[in-house]
């Protein structure tokens, strides 16, 4: 296997513990939520078990970013929520690689420029920060605030939904045209380019839903369980 499927395994195994840590405070609990292991498949698993599978995304054409909160809101409920900085910049830190740090009003140690080896297309990303700061290096939600409105998070609570847009089990730093190229698209109509990427994006995409309870279309379950083909055996 080449070093740069190895090293997304890695950063994802990493993010699987993120993600089977996370708790989510809804009716007065505490539930645990996107529970995920490393992304290996045992030969006859069926990676969508547990998720409901509906024939097609209904569009509602009623969604609004402002129903998730203010962008990269640091007071949230998510992972890294309430650190003194805000989500972008925490996932800014995560991503990146030859990072130098400068002070901002949102954050007190913020990435100032740095390297992202994109996992979307393998390219090599060079950042710095600006007033085009989101021109090269973009976060993506991974499952889309849109996609995640129509099939069910409208009726989430307000502190429900900013926590899933903050959710670091939900976001990665990419390449800006890359993700206005995959803008709100499911599996079903939009997977990485770098093909070699498919096996972890496929598998985090599946954790995001199962740990929200959110049902996924009939196109992305079959591009979800081709893209688990993809990935180690063990």
């Amino acid at each position: 296997m080449k070093r740069g499927p190895l090293l997304w395994l890695a950063v994802f195994a990493a993010l699987a513990v993120i993600v089977a840590a996370q708790v989510v405070i809804a009716a007065g609990r505490s539930d645990p939520v996107a529970r995920a292991d490393a992304p290996i498949v045992t030969p006859g698993t069926d990676v969508l078990a547990g998720l409901v599978v509906v024939p097609a995304r209904v569009r509602g054409y009623d969604y609004l970013r402002a129903a998730f909160g203010e962008s990269w809101d640091d007071d949230n409920g998510a992972p890294g929520g309430h650190n003194g900085c805000d989500t972008r910049d925490d996932i800014l830190d995560r991503d990146l690689a030859d990072k130098t740090y400068v002070r901002t009003t949102r954050c007190p140690k913020a990435v100032a420029s740095g390297t992202l080896r994109d996992p979307y297309t393998n390219a090599t990303v060079a950042f710095v920060r600006g007033n085009q700061v989101g021109a090269s290096v973009q976060i993506d939600h991974l499952v889309p605030l849109a996609f995640a409105w129509d099939m069910g998070a409208r009726d989430w609570s307000d502190e429900m939904r900013l926590r899933f847009a903050n959710d670091p089990a939900n976001l990665l730093a990419v390449a800006g045209q890359a993700n206005q190229d995959k803008g709100d698209q499911p599996p079903g109509t939009w997977m990485p380019p770098n093909t070699a990427f498919w096996c972890q994006y496929g598998m985090q995409f599946i954790a995001v839903l199962r740990g929200y309870h959110l049902p996924v279309d009939e196109a992305s379950a079959l591009q979800l369980r081709q893209a688990s083909a993809s990935c180690p055996v063990g």
